[in-house]
């Protein structure tokens, strides 16, 4: 896969389908790698008459490592999470909106379609807001608008979140920790077995395995606060997708997300919950594919 520099860092991305149609940037949430994103999903918006792309954010995957910013105090980035005193990052959720707006300009891509995941539908947000310029959908998956009034996470999945990093050498605990998250945090209604989690979990962990870069996401994540106000700033066509059983980020959150962003529209998945199962990949793309198509008046499908 390549590297650009984008924003004064270097982005991994991958890229599908041909560089002459809209492209659909996929940003992923806390901690997770591009390959995060299904290559299913990715065939199957080129399928739609779409380019995707997806890339690892900055201090994940084999993009720039952020090692001048340090290691976060996680006492106080927990204690703000929990409703304590705010924490203010070495980098914030707006400058990953900018690697993101970035990584476009330095592809030639003058606009596309954005969308986001988790962390990475904060971060989608933020394009659409602050860059409208380059933004002709949105799509936020699974994610919120960061009102302190919305409901926490279930313990168990919170827990998982936060749950220390085991040492880089302990590569079985590591695997296992990634294992327990995903079928701690998945679908109830579209249940990975435990193979494809184990492999794809393996899978990543060979890729990049960087702890403090994930503890340096949530750290952007905490401090961000409320974005409700800047999305009010936002006048791309927007789909919110959300999953009814989402046990990390409660459906409270896409509809907090879709009523903060004018026109937006909400679909809530009964079943889903905060995870990518491959039995999903039409219900994304027709997310996906409804916010491009409000945006173009057109369907793109290929031949």
């Amino acid at each position: 896969m390549p590297q650009i520099k984008a924003n004064g860092i270097s982005l991994e991305y991958e890229s599908f389908g041909p560089e002459d149609r809209e492209t659909v940037l996929l940003i992923m949430g806390f901690s997770g790698q591009l390959t995060m994103w299904p290559v299913e999903l990715c065939d199957e918006i080129v399928k739609r008459g779409y380019r995707a792309i997806r890339f690892d954010n900055r201090d994940v995957g084999l993009s720039s490592k952020i090692e001048e910013a340090g290691v976060p105090d996680m006492e106080k980035v927990v204690g703000s999470l929990l409703g304590g005193a705010a924490y203010v990052p070495a980098y914030s959720l707006d400058d990953m909106a900018a690697d993101a707006a970035g990584l476009l300009d330095a592809l030639g891509i003058e606009r596309a379609h954005i969308v986001g995941a988790s962390m990475g539908g904060m971060i989608a947000q933020l394009v659409a807001a602050n860059h409208p310029e380059k933004t002709l959908s949105l799509t936020s998956i699974m994610s919120n608008t960061g009102n302190p009034d919305l409901p926490q996470g279930k313990p168990e999945a919170m827990g998982a979140l936060l749950a220390p990093a085991p040492a880089p050498d302990d590569i079985e605990a590591i695997v296992q920790r990634g294992i327990d998250t995903w079928k701690t945090i998945g679908s109830p209604g579209y249940k990975t077995d435990d193979a494809t989690i184990r492999e794809w979990v393996l899978r990543d962990v060979k890729r990049s395995y960087y702890p403090v870069g994930t503890a340096r996401q949530l750290a952007a994540i905490v401090g961000n606060g409320d974005r409700r106000e800047k999305l009010k700033r936002v006048k791309a066509p927007t789909v919110v997708l959300h999953g009814a059983d989402d046990p990390l980020l409660p459906v409270e959150g896409g509809k907090d997300t879709a009523a903060s962003i004018a026109g937006a529209e909400l679909r809530i998945v009964p079943g889903m919950g905060h995870d990518f199962p491959v039995s999903l990949v039409p219900v994304f793309a027709d997310a996906i594919e409804a916010a491009a198509k409000r945006a173009s008046g057109v369907s793109r499908a290929a031949d």
